[in-house]
């Protein structure tokens, strides 16, 4: 590591504090709610501009029926193996849910839609580039691959293949996710898989015509509890009914009944395991008259703590110790990120790199400003230090 290049690159991330909360101002004012495409394609054509003007090249890719990913690229044709900077750019509060202007500051604290998910963290990726670029860095192209709809699961998409593609060949990954509060990094997330079952009955009279009707309801009780304990902990696989509707009126045995849920698990394994037993339990039959089927919806791949992902964890951790910054914790966590298409690509990758906050995915998301120069240096010590962790793990 050249200590005075990193000294030049603090310095940088110091000085452009204030900047970095200007730029995460315009960005947040941008809403970009993951089913709104067209505001969507307005946040990346921000985030476009603003990595152009640094000097990346950067392109546009279309991921339909969603917002695209932004992929982008500096210093193409530098000898190293590339870093990789990955993220989403959309966000999960409808377009009009915050009083303009949406981004609002109360001393350290931030709020607004994607003000720490995620796009604080593509904030903070951009200024380790300005602070490189400041200094002097050569020695790897610098990548991005933000996607446009991730909070969504790239549902029907071909968003997860996008990141796939772009992340191959690097020699490392930085996902800018969510930051934690207790500054954890994350080594593991679960996957995710939604499942919508539909019970389908006999319509009828409650009263005139009662032995006629077929309850798709109470069919579906039956179901909810074998689904429910389809649950594992020591397997790490949580099942949840979410949410459940049937029936039109009080008098009437209800023809329908469709419930929503989602199960979560530690390994492909153990998804395909949960599709075998769910769709068992809707093959079977309580109430006869009645049928089910069983449809599965938006998915997420787990990220998986391999031997990869931990030690490039470990090394983070080693590289923040030397350099007298914050200890670095690790941490697996039950939400999902794209960290997990990143390893299927053989990149070794470490999440939640962003700005540190609490509360997304609600109207409380906050961030802490003071978090986003910390992790800028903690991640451009990575960087200036991979040459030492290319050597560890080739003779390993």
């Amino acid at each position: 590591m050249r200590k005075e290049l990193l000294k030049q690159v603090y310095e940088f991330l110091d000085e452009h504090q204030e900047n970095m909360i200007s730029v995460l101002e315009e960005v947040v004012n941008l809403e970009g709610y993951a089913k709104e495409v067209d505001n969507v394609v307005k946040v990346a054509e921000k985030f476009k501009a603003l990595f152009e003007a640094e000097g990346f090249q950067c392109e546009l890719v279309d991921a339909p029926p969603n917002g695209p990913s932004l992929l982008g690229v500096l210093g193409e044709g530098r000898l190293g193996k590339p870093v990789l900077f990955s993220g989403h750019m959309d966000t999960v509060i409808k377009s009009g849910a915050y009083e303009p202007p949406v981004f609002r500051r109360e001393g350290n604290r931030a709020y607004g839609p994607g003000v720490l998910d995620m796009k604080g963290g593509i904030v903070i990726s951009l200024f380790v580039a300005k602070a490189l670029n400041a200094a002097g860095y050569t020695d790897r192209p610098l990548k991005i691959a933000f996607s446009g709809d991730e909070e969504i699961g790239h549902y029907n998409s071909n968003g997860a293949e996008i990141l796939k593609e772009a992340a191959v060949g690097s020699a490392c990954a930085f996902n800018l996710e969510t930051g934690l509060i207790d500054n954890s990094l994350c080594y593991a997330r679960k996957g995710r898989l939604e499942n919508y079952v539909t019970v389908t009955g006999v319509e009828s009279h409650a009263g005139n015509d009662f032995l006629s009707g077929r309850n798709a309801i109470a069919e579906m009780a039956h179901k909810i509890i074998e689904i429910q304990d389809l649950t594992n902990l020591e397997k790490g696989t949580t099942v949840t009914c979410a949410t459940i509707k049937g029936g039109t009126i009080t008098n009437a045995i209800p023809k329908e009944c469709v419930l929503e849920g989602e199960c979560r698990f530690d390994t492909l394994a153990e998804m395909e395991n949960y599709k075998k037993k769910i769709e068992k339990i809707c093959d079977k039959t309580v109430i006869d008259g009645t049928s089910t089927q069983v449809k599965f919806g938006a998915g997420f791949a787990p990220y998986e703590c391999t031997d990869q992902v931990k030690g490039f964890w470990e090394f983070v951790r080693e590289v923040a110790e030397e350099c007298g910054l914050t200890t670095v914790k690790g941490k697996a966590l039950g939400g999902s990120s794209d960290a997990a298409y990143l390893q299927m690509a053989g990149v070794p990758v470490v999440c939640s790199f962003g700005i540190q906050g609490e509360w997304n995915h609600t109207m409380r998301e906050y961030a802490l400003l003071d978090s986003m120069s910390p992790r800028g240096k903690l991640i451009a010590s990575v960087i200036l230090s991979l040459d030492k962790y290319e050597a560890k793990t080739k003779g390993a």
